[in-house]
This record gives structure tokens, sequence and C-alpha cells, in this order.
């Protein structure tokens, strides 16, 4: 790759001010950043930013690729747990291409919404598979991003994982709910190990983790076969921590304490675990997480969407914790729009608290959506726009409507952003994003394919949307008895006066 000097904009730098530069890429890195006409490199290709607004592009620290095709799939007023009996009839029946298509279809909205690496834990049916990785592998590497790669993997099932609803079941669907079994741990950890010693892709750019989806949903054995692994491979896992009420209220009947201390005590805090969501933490637990280094994505989006309440963030930060931001699966934030989940991000601050002092400013916002999500995803010369750091960067046009007019750049882009303003977008030195034209992939003929996949997925998973009906409205009534139950704390807004 050639040197690139992107010349005429203002350069949105890590201490949080814009003003104009012009910047030396050589080959994916970040060479230099200087006022405007001090960098001679006559040898290098020429980028006119003039009228842009340059900052680094945004670290999805949790999503689903596999939500790419399952938009529109995920009823209204669906809670957290009456949507994972659905799971099933949405992720179903899929092919090898089918995976590949639901990963690039998410990866092309994640680089049209101005985010250049994304951590997902992907699902597949009934076990992850090494064919079934490498095609999510190779459909973010053809769209151009960064990705951390992790197989979402339980060894129980809804219903043998929450304590008492098999037995609140009826008889009828109780025998149904028995039948259903989840692979077991020996061949599931085989085929997690299977795709960490195969694994083929570029780590600058795809690399592989583990995604033990919720500790409930997985056996002692399993979760330590994972830290293990981890270990052993030099990999992050990321799982669903605290999500729900629900969840953090059976942890306790299940376990004895808290899903943190549960963790804890099986080894696996340190700062290569994330937990997403992380809504349902109490002091103690913020504490043991900041403490070991390990970290908390933030997804207002779907926590909003599942009605699952607001996690505690300033409480994370000022514990000492680390705080990244993402958007969630595509079927439960019905997008992958990480500046809208940055703004949520901060706003959510202010309900939670009448002292702007605990708010989330715009600041905080940005790095948890940039630099501290780059490190959950271990990049750690990602997330900036400064020399060293690797050159993803977004291009914003200053003379969209969001910019109109120009008072505080970086706070416009915190606030008023939302993807609209997008112009071009580079990884690693090369441009994906131009002009608004995507130049990696078509597009047209990935939305053919998306359209026919999905009325065949929707006929050929039929069947399993209407057996899963029943178990729904059960499951529901069974969670909100427990999300009712008292809590140390409390994480919605009451519904009365």
């Amino acid at each position: 790759m050639t040197a690139t000097l992107i010349q005429g904009g203002r350069v949105l730098r890590g201490e949080f001010s814009a003003e104009p530069a012009d910047m030396l890429v050589d080959g994916e890195t970040i060479l230099a950043i200087e006022p405007p006409g001090r960098i001679g490199r006559p040898d290098a290709q020429r980028i006119d930013a003039s009228d842009r607004l340059l900052i680094p592009g945004l670290v999805n620290g949790h999503t689903h690729g596999h939500g790419g095709l399952g938009k529109g799939a995920v009823k209204d007023r669906a809670p957290l747990e009456t949507f994972l009996t659905a799971s099933g009839a949405i992720n179903g029946s899929r092919t090898l291409a089918d995976k590949r298509l639901s990963a690039t279809l998410t990866a092309i909205e994640l680089v049209r919404k101005g985010c250049t690496a994304a951590f997902d834990l992907y699902v597949e049916y009934p076990l992850p598979s090494r064919e079934g990785m490498d095609a999510v592998a190779e459909a973010y590497a053809e769209v151009g991003m960064r990705a951390v790669l992790a197989p979402m993997m339980a060894d129980h099932t809804l219903y043998d994982a929450l304590p008492g609803l098999m037995e609140a079941l009826p008889e009828p669907l109780r025998r149904k709910a028995e039948a259903m079994k989840a692979q077991p741990t020996r061949a599931i950890l085989s085929a997690a190990r299977d795709i960490l010693v195969h694994w083929q892709h570029d780590r600058t750019r795809i690399r592989p983790a583990l995604g033990p989806t919720i500790p409930l949903h997985c056996s002692t054995d399993f979760l330590r076969g994972c830290r293990d692994l981890a270990a052993e491979f030099d990999t992050r896992i990321q799982t669903h921590l605290a999500e729900s009420k629900t969840q953090a209220v059976l942890g306790y009947t299940k376990f004895g304490k808290s899903l943190v201390a549960h963790l804890a005590d099986l080894g696996l805090l340190g700062p290569a675990l994330s937990g997403a969501h992380g809504i349902w933490l109490e002091p103690d637990d913020i504490k043991r997480l900041a403490d070991a280094g390990s970290a908390i994505v933030h997804n207002p989006t779907s926590n909003l969407r599942l009605g699952s309440g607001v996690a505690p963030a300033r409480e994370i930060l000022a514990a000492g914790g680390r705080l990244g931001i993402g958007t969630d699966a595509s079927n439960t934030s019905d997008g992958q729009n990480m500046f809208e989940a940055m703004r949520l991000a901060a706003f959510l601050s202010r309900i939670a608290s009448e002292d702007p002092d605990r708010w989330l400013d715009a600041e905080e916002a940005f790095r948890a959506a940039t630099e501290t999500s780059a490190s959950i995803l271990g990049f750690d010369k990602l997330g900036k726009l400064e020399p060293g750091y690797l050159a993803d960067i977004v291009f914003l046009r200053l003379d969209h409507i969001n910019y109109v007019p120009l008072r505080a750049p970086a706070l416009q882009v915190v606030f008023a952003e939302n993807g609209a303003a997008i112009d071009s977008v580079m990884v690693g030195g090369r441009l994906v994003l131009q002009a608004g034209k995507l130049l990696t992939i078509d597009e047209a003929a990935v939305r053919r394919e998306a359209e026919a996949a999905a009325q065949r997925l929707d006929e050929a998973n039929q069947d399993a949307a209407r057996d899963a009906l029943p178990f729904a409205d059960i499951v529901g009534h069974f969670c909100l008895a427990h999300a009712r139950a008292p809590f140390p704390v409390h994480r919605r807004l009451p519904d009365r006066p």
C-alpha cells in the first residue's frame, strides 16, 4: 500500500477536539497529524477531506451477526426470555450460505453506520462449527471490517437453565421442553477447540473468541472449559451478564450467589472477560468486575427494546471499570447504529440521577464507543486518531444539516449524528465506503439474496415458530413473576406515581 495524505479536514483527536489538520497514513497506520500544509510527501496519494470531519471508526463491543437476517422477526413487546423461546424459529434451517449472508448484512450496516470493528457472538444450531465461523469471518473480511468472532454456546436449554421453569410448564409442554436437549458439554467444547485450532484468518483483522451465552445456561464444567480454552489460545470471552432481572434473581436461586460472584468463583474474571449488558449488577459486583479488569458492554438500544432496564454506566466508571458500547443484534435492536447507541448511553444516564455530575458526558460516551470497546476486542492501537494508531477513519460531511451551524463538532458527533452524514469510511488505510458507495461488495446482489433467503427461511421455520407460541406466553408470565421479586438494585423507571 502506498502512503496516503488526507488533506483539508478537521480531525477529532484524543483530547476530544476537532481542529483543521492533515493526516499521513502509511500502510494501515497513521504516521503523522499536523496543521494544514506541514506534511511534505509528494509521493503520497492525496484525499481531499475539505468540509469533512474525520473521526475514529466506532467499535461495536457486542453484536450478533446472525441477527442480520432476523430484522423484523422479533414481535413487539417481547422481553428477553420471551424472545429466547423463538430463537430456534428465527435462526433455524440456515445453510452455510445463509450464515455468511446474515453476517454480510450485519457488516454492511455497521460500515454504513460508521463502525469499523465489532465483537460478534454468532450462534449456530445445533453446534458451532469451523465451517460456519469461517463463513462468518469471510463475510466480515469481504466487506472490509475488523471483527472478533465468538461462537455463542450453551449446554443447557432455556427450560433447563431457569430454576423452576420446567416445573411451571403444563404437562404437554413440559414433555416437549424435556425433549429439547442442548448438545453435550464435551461436544460443544470440542467444537470450540476445533475452531480455535484451525483458525486461518488474519488475526490483525479477524480474531476468534469464545461466547458462553448466559451463565445460567452454562454448567460449571462448561464455563471452566471455556476459561481453560481462552487461556490456552489467548482469546477473549464474552457472556451476557445480568441482562434481565430474571437472570439476576434466579442466579441466587441456582448458585446461592450473584452471577458475578459465580463467575469469580470459577476463575473467569479478568481482563479477557467482558459482560454484555450488565444491567442488574449490584455495587459489590461492579467493584469486583472493575478490580479484576473485566469490562461491561452497554447495549442501550436492545435494553430498551426488550424492556430489560438501564445499565449503571456511571457506577461502572466510578468504580474504575471499563465501559464499552454495543448495538446487540439487528433482530433485537432493529439495526446496527452505533451513533444511536452512543447517544442513548449518554442520555439514559441522565434519568438515573438529578445530579449533572453523574451524567455521562459526550466525551465519556465517545471513548466508550471507540477506545474502550477496542480494548474489549483486544485491539490496543484502535479507536483514536493519533500517530501510531490504525487508520480506521470515518469521514463526516460538515455540510450535512447535523452540523449546520457548526459550533462544537465533537459534541455534535455524539448528540446529533445518526450516520446520515457519513461520506466515506476507511479501514486500515483502505477506503471501503467512498462518497456513499460501498466499494467492496455488490449491495444490490446482497439485497436480492437476503429477500429470497428471508422468504425461504420464514417458510421453513413456520412449524417451529408456531410451536414456540404457547411456550412464549408461559415463559413470559414465569419471568414476570421473578422480575417483580425484591432485589437490591432497581434499573427501571416506576410505571406508577
